[in-house]
């Protein structure tokens, strides 16, 4: 009896009429529509999220000439740029940006750093305080018409605006051409997008080079020019355009870009050309440059002379490169629905074993499932390059981190690490490198969109592959800080709070459970496909997705958008209470059974028991005459009347309502409670008497006339002995505690530690020290393709 005792709380004997609506709003209205938040639709942009039939946008065509000084760590570049003008306006000016002025001596961006002094601090956060002597801002040499006159233009800051002589008309397109040039910054002392890095056992640079040349802003219909500064977060929104770059590097260097290389014959050798044709049709990566060679280029002496690599790309929003005497280049070809991409990473030996197992059967996988859930990849060449950059992405390369030990081991932690930053850069391919969203504005649009389908991708890799990301479940620490320490979604890149919970976690994990929970993988993934294949090659804005996802699904989604992107509420969703009601049957030897059952299992107050022993004999014990009827009366007994009224009541039913009354089923009123503001479905388990167990789900939609409290009654065929919310950690609900009736205290613990004075030895490490005391071999294949 004692689950009844748990859930009889407010127990009655029979209902009579059916409940009575919620109809008393909290004084919030979370399902009010997103109208007056979004953009009003034009001919650009309609309602639906698809682009108008008016949209247009701009392009920008590049030559580029650029040199590597190997010796000064220094760019030198040259560039002519074709801006075609395809929208409606008369343009007198155009925005160029100038990223790498971020470190320039005078940058806005060291202007406006905040920190704090601690009372103990290292040598690299002093120097952050201080800030670095070193500059890499561009030193423009000139700026000019095609045929050489002198173009006017003012820098401000990261921004270069450049006067035109005679204005840009509708359809019209102006040559004009840049020199500049600038220094590497060392990445491993300078953290940025971009750098070198020394490895001083060689005396070898290993150079990733991004943000390299003055590149065209943005000039959109719902903005006009995109010339917010680069201040660091915000990330780069830029036009498309076809590429032609000429590198010029040593001669004893290995070249790596966006796009394919155009002059094969004057920079590979006879066998890298053999090797490169044979991995057109190989089934695992083949080594274009060994580690071997990249030894031996290492160890050689310097070359003086140079060559240059030019490359070409078409349609494409940026180009980036990397070289280094130092290169293994691995390369394997896929198919993408019948389309060739050669996949290949460039790395060097202290990248191996796990680069050479892993890096290029990465990026194939990534190409793959991400075309299988946004639009087929249509560029020619994926590119996954290992260096001092920790990730980072351009079309069809990428810079990623991941080293093992100087002895070959590595933690769990570090190859799931490395494979899925290869997985989140690679990816950046699709998000915003085609599907072209406004990172300087909107990180989240590409951050996070791109971490929700790398997490589709690692689980793809590998079963229950440990992914930091997706899941609701790793969320909850993030939305149940304090609020002041939170911003919402949709807050400009440079504002963003906890940066990476913020623009990449919450939205992935919104996504997933869209996907899993409120719309249904099948209409999520329809609607998710329909947006990229609408936007690819575009400038999509968080509108446009918003509404794309609405308009393919059917479903009503603003509330979600509301609650998650507009606002730092979170899901705490708590069972208040419980009530069970059962039928009165009418049927006096049932129910009068029911009431002496309750009777007898009721329990005795403290007097009651108390009395049992202290009082021997009452006063009617001692004198019997002061008995009457109600002394022998038993309330639960049934007479011949009751059945006699029974039976005309029961006569006087159809046979359906006779079986109604039969039925015995259970009726529960659940108070819920919306504690954290983010409204969200209402996902039920009930555990049965016999343990058996049902999931019940209610949209969303549960709280529109009430978002704060609800009651829900469920009808059983079987006793319930408990409810539970969110058995499966679908909402991110952050207090767990209050999910369940009778109520279950959430699992926690603590842990004691020693400070540790020396890292421990990872398990290869520790396994190699055990086989070596036993004098075994490690086992540890290397991979790294094959010749």
């Amino acid at each position: 009896m004692l689950k009844h005792y748990l859930l009889a709380a407010g127990f009655a004997l029979s209902v009579t009429a059916p409940g009575v609506a919620q109809t008393t709003n909290s004084g919030t209205d979370k399902f009010k529509q997103l109208e007056t938040e979004l953009p009003t639709p034009n001919t650009y942009r309609t309602a639906s999220g698809a682009p108008g039939h008016d949209y247009w946008q701009q392009r920008a065509d590049y030559n580029i000439r650029v040199k590597l000084d190997d010796d000064k760590q220094a760019i030198t570049g040259s560039e002519d740029i074709t801006y075609t003008n395809l929208s409606p306006d008369v343009l007198t000016y155009l925005w160029v940006q100038l990223d790498q002025n971020i470190l320039d001596k005078n940058s806005i961006t060291t202007a406006t750093q905040v920190g704090q002094v601690q009372e103990k601090m290292t040598f690299p956060a002093m120097e952050y305080l201080m800030n670095s002597d070193f500059d890499g801002g561009f030193k423009i040499e000139s700026v000019k018409m095609k045929g050489g006159k002198d173009l006017p233009h003012v820098i401000n800051h990261t921004m270069m605006r450049i006067d035109l002589p005679t204005p840009l008309r509708p359809k019209q397109n102006v040559t004009f051409s840049i020199s500049w040039r600038y220094n590497i910054n060392d990445q491993l002392k300078i953290n940025e997008r971009s750098g070198y890095e020394f490895f001083p056992e060689d005396k070898n640079y290993l150079y990733e080079i991004a943000q390299f040349y003055p590149r065209m802003a943005v000039y959109s219909d719902f903005q006009g020019w995109q010339h917010k500064q680069f201040l660091g977060n915000g990330e780069f929104a830029l036009p498309f355009g076809d590429y032609k770059v000429s590198i010029t590097a040593p001669a004893d260097h290995v070249v790596g870009a966006t796009g394919t290389l155009q002059n094969p014959d004057q920079v590979l050798s006879a066998a890298q050309r053999k090797r490169l044709a044979s991995a057109e049709n190989a089934s695992k990566p083949v080594l274009i440059v060994t580690q071997q060679e990249a030894e031996r280029a290492e160890q050689g002496s310097k070359a003086k002379s140079t060559k240059t690599w030019t490359f070409a790309a078409k349609n494409v929003r940026d180009f980036a490169w990397c070289s280094s005497r130092k290169f293994i280049w691995d390369a394997m070809q896929i198919k993408e629905q019948g389309k060739p991409v050669m996949c290949m990473s460039y790395y060097p030996k202290e990248g191996n074993p796990l680069w050479g197992k892993y890096s290029t059967e990465v990026v194939a996988h990534t190409i793959k499932t991400y075309s299988k859930f946004t639009i087929p990849y249509q560029y020619p060449v994926a590119i996954s390059v290992h260096g001092p950059v920790g990730g980072m992405e351009y079309p069809m390369i990428c810079f990623n981190g991941g080293r093992p030990e100087k002895d070959g081991t590595y933690t769990a932690d570090r190859k799931y690490g490395m494979i899925s930053v290869i997985i989140h850069e690679v990816g950046h391919n699709f998000f915003p490198m085609i599907v072209n969203s406004d990172e300087r504005q909107w990180t989240w649009m590409d951050e996070g969109l791109n971490t929700f389908v790398q997490y589709l991708t690692e689980q793809e890799w590998e079963r229950d592959y440990p992914s930091r990301r997706g899941e609701p479940k790793n969320i909850v620490d993030y939305m149940r800080t304090d609020k002041s320490l939170q911003t919402p979604i949709m807050t400009n890149s440079e504002s963003v709070l906890q940066f990476g919970n913020n623009a990449y976690a919450k939205p992935a994990t919104a996504l997933n459970i869209l996907r899993e929970t409120v719309m249904g993988r099948q209409l999520f993934d329809y609607s998710f496909k329909e947006y990229a294949t609408r936007w690819a090659y575009k400038h999509p804005t968080p509108a446009d997705f918003f509404r794309t996802m609405e308009d393919a699904s059917g479903v009503d989604l603003d509330w979600f958008w509301r609650g998650w992107f507009y606002t730092t509420d979170h899901t705490d969703l708590s069972i208040e209470g419980v009530k069970w009601y059962t039928v009165d049957s009418k049927n006096p030897e049932v129910e009068n059974a029911k009431k002496r059952e309750l009777i007898n299992a009721a329990p005795k107050t403290i007097s009651q028991q108390r009395n049992l022993q202290d009082i021997k004999k009452t006063l009617v014990d001692v004198k019997p005459d002061l008995k009457d009827f109600y002394n022998n009366y038993d309330p639960t007994a049934t007479t011949d009347a009751d059945r006699a009224r029974y039976q005309k009541y029961y006569s006087g039913l159809t046979p359906a309502q006779q079986q109604r009354l039969n039925a015995g089923v259970h009726f529960y009123e659940v108070e819920l409670k919306n504690n954290g503001g983010l409204v969200m479905p209402v996902i039920v388990q009930m555990t049965y008497e016999d343990g058996k167990q049902e999931v019940v789900n209610i949209p969303a939609e549960i709280w529109r006339k009430n978002n704060e409290h609800v009651t829900k009654v469920f009808v059983t065929e079987k006793p319930v002995v408990a409810f539970s919310l969110d058995p499966y950690l679908q909402t991110a609900d952050t207090d767990l505690s209050n999910n369940s009736y009778p109520q279950k205290a959430a699992p926690s613990r603590f842990e004691l530690f020693q400070q540790q004075q020396q890292a421990p030895l990872n398990p290869m490490q520790q396994q190699s020290a055990l086989q070596q005391k036993e004098q075994k071999p490690l086992n540890n294949t290397t991979g790294g393709g094959s010749n």
